[in-house]
């Protein structure tokens, strides 16, 4: 029965990637695609991330490229350089809206959504998706000090997955050689917006 269950799996790929350092281990997300694919109908899995326009600055541009060729919706925007009242170079990069509109649109087709994020500000677009009639999967950690998820958005939830419970299915192995050194004749410019095909 759950094999008919439709899932979409929407991942805040910069706040995925700082509870797994916390944790200890780096994604694999071959395996994070299969664990999910193995729960029903994956009808999609977006990853959601800024990338810096500075080609010298782009240790995140293989996985992106490599995600992008491996059945995930890679969503991204530049990020917006600017200059905070101390006078210290900042780094502005924030997807949540672009999140939150994809969410609210696939909430339509989908019996499950699996949020990868800890952030508090998805507490509202957790509850709204819940109106609609769709179960809502948090992903984050309470395992660190101090804990990855906001409270709220924890409490949200219909279900709480602590990212160190999934750590066994989908921690790469060390010994793999990780995507960052892929091959990097892969770099497409990428829009603002890019849809690779559906799962």
């Amino acid at each position: 029965m759950s094999s008919l269950r439709k899932i979409a799996v929407f991942i805040d790929g910069p706040n995925l990637y700082g509870a797994a350092r916390t944790l200890g281990f780096e994604i694999d997300f071959r395996l994070l695609l299969k664990e999910f694919q193995s729960r029903g109908t994956l009808v999609r899995a977006y990853y959601y991330t800024a990338l810096i326009e500075d080609p010298e600055y782009s240790a995140i541009r293989p996985l992106v490229d490599w995600l992008d060729y491996n059945g995930y919706t890679v969503v991204t925007k530049p990020t917006k350089e600017f200059i905070d009242a101390s006078g210290r170079r900042k780094v502005k990069g924030n997807m949540d809206i672009e999140l939150a509109v994809d969410a609210m649109e696939m909430s339509a087709h989908v019996d499950e959504m699996v949020l990868f994020s800890g952030e508090g500000d998805f507490r509202s677009l957790v509850e709204a998706i819940q109106r609609r009639g769709v179960r809502v999967t948090v992903v984050s950690t309470i395992s660190t000090q101090p804990a990855m998820i906001a409270d709220e958005l924890r409490r949200q939830a219909d279900v709480f997955l602590d990212l160190r419970e999934l750590q066994p299915r989908i921690a790469r192995d060390p010994a793999e050689r990780p995507l960052a050194t892929a091959d990097r004749a892969l770099k497409p410019k990428m829009p603002t917006k890019r849809h690779t095909s559906s799962l």
